[in-house]
């Protein structure tokens, strides 16, 4: 019999992006006490994770790797915006983004990983193709 368990459940991956200068990240912990662990980083107003300091980000994601997730980093928030019209409705992407600017004419939105990004592309985003300070 082989050592690795073909049934054993993939990873769930926590991407983390680095926006400005902090890094973020947004994901719902089944497990009580990991959210416990990491309950000094959460913004209940925003919804996500904000990590100040490289230091907290080496140490959120050690915890992360220790309790059996993937740790996608992201140093840039490029491939991560996407853009909607002011017109159109945008209640879908708030729930997978860690952030959300305004301008006259577009509501931008900083998705919190690469799925959801390609999920607002198909609900009718455009990716934003530059570095947008959130």
């Amino acid at each position: 019999m082989p050592d690795d368990d073909l049934s054993a459940a993939p990873k769930k991956s926590i991407t983390i992006i680095k926006a400005g200068r902090h890094w973020l990240f947004k994901h719902f912990f089944e497990e009580k006490d990991i959210f416990r662990e990491l309950a000094d980083y959460y913004d209940r107003d925003s919804y996500r994770f904000v990590l100040r300091t490289p230091g907290e980000k080496n140490l959120v994601q050690k915890l992360l790797e220790r309790r059996g997730f993937e740790v996608i980093l992201a140093e840039s928030s490029r491939g991560y915006v996407v853009k909607l019209s002011r017109q159109s409705r945008y209640s879908a992407l708030l729930k997978n983004s860690l952030a959300m600017i305004e301008t006259d004419e577009w509501r931008i939105f900083l998705m919190k990983d690469q799925a959801s990004a390609l999920q607002a592309l198909h609900q009718g985003a455009k990716l934003v193709e530059v570095d947008v300070q959130f």
